[in-house]
């Protein structure tokens, strides 16, 4: 029996429409628009597209903010 090969390049985009941006952070397109305050970049004309490492900084300062409540804390809010 033969063997096969198979050699998958997958190249990660960096910018982003603004579909792919929404669907990246897991929101709905709506919800991005409210929300996410990553100003788009307009690298062809008309064509506005997010950096993704914009948005992962502003994911990552959204995480910073947020405190780890334990169990204590949760049953204190009780």
């Amino acid at each position: 029996m033969g063997t096969t090969n198979l050699n998958i390049s997958v190249i990660d985009k960096r910018m982003l429409k603004q579909s792919e941006a929404a669907s990246y952070t897991g929101l709905a397109i709506k919800h991005f628009k409210a929300s996410c305050p990553v100003r788009p970049v307009e690298l062809a004309r008309g064509t506005l597209l997010w950096d993704r490492r914009d948005i992962d900084r502003w994911i990552d300062t959204m995480k910073a903010d947020h405190v780890e409540m334990t169990r204590d804390d949760i049953l204190d809010r009780l």
